[in-house]
């Protein structure tokens, strides 16, 4: 009996920021553009690089496809432009991978600027080698199917993040961390404030300046009560 095969529904032609309003998250670490959100659009902890060395900032193409399978991929990677990062949504499936380097290396050629996955990828040392940033959940051996079952371009959630086609994506060792489209103007102001406050505060502690009396003041207000040690173990 010949293999079944479902519709994949394409969203085409969405809207992508200016290569201007994407360049203020190009070397921004993904912690200080965390703080630039209210500490939120922090995918799941588990999601990390394959290469810890990795640094990754692109548009976001979405792929929402059926657990165990990647045919939908092969399309994206048709419809993808330089720059974009492919956001693979696969329910968090952890039976088996859901690319391998064959893809990656697909993807490097057309000038992607990484993919990230709540899955599993495989061919960790031959992802490495291309050099082009994967961010997933582990590894897996198993390969998956190609039935078809999926979506391109529409709202997807990954690693418990809402993710648009045209948002930025930026990733590094710590993670992966997802910039609304129409909220980038807004985060990258923030951001640099949040560059120059830290900043200041570095240089204060490299001067020698070890009291922080911005945190001393918030301590005061919480409240910070001292006990005498006791060594509860002892009779006395």
């Amino acid at each position: 009996m010949a293999n079944q095969t479902s519709l994949i529904r394409v969203f085409r032609n969405f809207k992508r920021p200016e290569p201007q309003a994407v360049a203020p998250f190009a070397d921004a670490p993904t912690g200080n553009v965390c703080d630039a959100m209210d500490r939120f659009g922090a995918m799941d902890y588990q999601i990390k690089p394959i290469d810890p060395a990795s640094k990754m900032c692109g548009v976001a193409l979405t792929v929402r496809t059926r657990p165990g399978d990647n045919l939908a991929i092969y399309q994206a990677l048709e419809l993808a432009r330089a720059g974009d990062v492919l956001v693979i949504q696969t329910y968090d499936h952890t039976a088996g991978s859901v690319i391998g380097d064959l893809v990656v290396n697909n993807a490097r050629r057309r000038g992607l600027a990484g993919i990230v996955t709540d899955g599993l990828v495989r061919d960790a040392s031959g992802i490495r080698a291309t050099g082009l940033p994967v961010f997933a959940r582990g590894l897996s051996p198993s390969s998956p199917f190609k039935d078809g079952g999926a979506e391109i371009g529409g709202a997807i959630s990954c690693g418990g993040v809402a993710v648009h086609p045209g948002d930025v994506v930026v990733g590094d060792e710590d993670g992966v961390v997802v910039v609304p489209q129409a909220e980038l103007p807004a985060v990258a102001e923030r951001l640099q404030a949040v560059f120059e406050k830290e900043a200041k505060m570095l240089a204060a502690i490299e001067a020698g300046q070890l009291t922080n009396e911005a945190m001393l003041k918030r301590l005061a207000e919480v409240g910070v009560e001292f006990v005498e040690h006791r060594d509860w173990r002892s009779n006395d």
